[in-house]
């Protein structure tokens, strides 16, 4: 599926540091000190992007990672403040687990996930971070899943069929809830 670029212009872009790290480089006088940052952007309402910048001084390493992550804008679908369906994906040697949750749940996330989907607008998420837990890899693992989500009317669209008839569809072939003990008693 090819990718449109949105235009970062046309929205109002908030912007999260997840995370500051200074890096040392030993060099023949001592140590020359530069900083990198992780920083996420987001509209709130299914606009997200992340981006790192690197520099010797730590505002100019956040002004370059805001200009990477306005750069790297995706659209997510949100269904009633949450995501359409479950998404696994990996990132390097992080992997996360995103799950849409019912209306009053709110975002059960970690340090790396946080950031990135409440930027996107997300309300109601289950998630889990298998792995490496560094921040960047987990915000990476994070972006990529939420990029990989589909909407119920672009699924549709793509096999030629009304969202209605998709989703009556799915519903058919879901299983049954089990029996609990006291059912069966009965």
């Amino acid at each position: 599926m090819a990718r449109v670029r949105i235009n970062p212009d046309d929205l109002e872009l908030e912007e999260r540091v997840v995370q500051i790290n200074r890096v040392a480089k030993v060099v023949k006088g001592g140590r020359r000190f530069s900083f990198s940052t992780m920083v996420v952007v987001g509209d709130g309402n299914g606009h997200v992007g992340i981006g790192m910048g690197k520099a010797s001084e730590v505002p100019e390493a956040i002004r370059k990672g805001v200009e990477a992550a306005r750069k790297n804008l995706i659209r997510v679908p949100l269904t009633n403040a949450t995501i359409p369906h479950e998404v696994i994906t990996k990132f390097s040697s992080s992997k996360v687990m995103l799950r849409p949750a019912a209306p009053g749940t709110g975002v059960i996330a970690g340090r790396g996930m946080r950031p990135v989907v409440e930027a996107a607008g997300i309300r109601n998420l289950l998630t889990k971070a298998y792995g490496s837990n560094n921040p960047v890899n987990v915000v990476k693992a994070t972006y990529k899943a939420l990029s990989e989500l589909v909407s119920l009317e672009d699924m549709a669209r793509r096999r030629g069929m009304t969202p209605h008839e998709l989703h009556t569809r799915r519903m058919r072939r879901a299983p049954e809830p089990a029996a609990t003990a006291s059912e069966t008693a009965e």
